[in-house]
C-alpha cells in the first residue's frame, strides 16, 4: 500500500497552485480592462472562488500590490528611463509624453493608476510619486531650454495625462489615428518658440 501523502505538504502545494493562477488571472484581468474588473471575473479566470483570493490575498488591494509590477511599474518606469537617455530636452519630453500617451491607451490599469483610484495602494501610490517627479524634471529642463511655454508646468502636465486617463475610463474611447493626432495637437500647443522655430 502506497504511503499516504502528509496532508500538510499537500495543502502547501495546492495553495502555491492557487496563487499563481489568481496572480496570472489577475495580471490579464487587470491589463486588458483595469484595476477596477470584478474580483468575480478573475476568480473565474483563476478557476478558484472569490473567497480564495481574500483568503490568499486579503482582498483587491492585496491582489493590485502582488501584480501591480507586472502590470503598471515596469512598462511606465521604461517610458521614464528611455526619455531619461534623450540629450536633447525638448526630444525628451516630446519622447516621454508620446510615450505616456501611448501607454494610457493600449494599458487601462495605467489610468487607474494616474488617476489614484485606490489610493490605499502603497505600490501604486508610489508609482504615481515616481511619475509626478518625473513630469517635474522633464518639464523644468524643456522650459529651461525654451522648448516649451515658459507658462507651462509641471502641474499642467498632470493635469493633461490625468485629463486624458478620465476621459479613456470613463468615456468613448477615440480611434487610435484620431487619438494619435490630438497628441501632435497637444505636442504643439505646449512647445516654446525655439522648439516651434527649429522645426520650421
Amino acid at each position: 500500500m502506497a504511503a499516504a501523502t502528509p496532508s500538510g505538504s499537500g495543502l502547501r502545494a495546492d495553495a502555491r497552485r492557487n496563487s499563481e493562477q489568481i496572480r496570472a488571472a489577475a495580471i490579464g484581468a487587470f491589463r486588458g480592462q483595469g484595476l477596477t474588473v470584478p474580483m468575480e471575473e478573475v476568480a473565474k479566470a483563476a478557476g478558484v472562488s472569490k473567497a480564495t483570493i481574500f483568503n490568499r490575498f486579503g482582498g483587491r488591494i492585496g491582489l493590485i500590490e502582488a501584480v501591480i509590477e507586472e502590470v503598471v511599474a515596469r512598462e511606465l518606469f521604461t517610458v521614464i528611463d528611455r526619455a531619461r537617455t534623450i540629450e536633447d530636452a525638448g526630444e525628451r519630453v516630446t519622447s516621454y509624453l508620446t510615450a505616456l500617451r501611448d501607454l494610457q491607451y493600449r494599458q487601462p490599469a495605467v489610468n487607474d493608476v494616474l488617476l489614484q483610484i485606490y489610493p490605499h495602494a502603497p505600490q501604486l501610490m508610489e508609482i504615481c510619486r515616481a511619475g509626478s517627479e518625473a513630469n517635474e524634471e522633464f518639464v523644468a529642463a524643456a522650459r529651461a531650454a525654451g522648448a516649451l511655454r515658459p507658462e507651462f508646468t509641471a502641474g499642467d502636465l498632470q493635469a493633461l495625462v490625468v485629463d486624458n486617463a478620465l476621459v479613456l475610463k470613463h468615456g468613448e474611447r477615440p480611434p487610435r489615428d484620431d487619438y494619435d493626432r490630438r497628441t501632435r495637437y497637444l505636442l504643439d500647443g505646449i512647445r516654446g518658440r525655439s522648439a516651434a522655430s527649429g522645426e520650421r
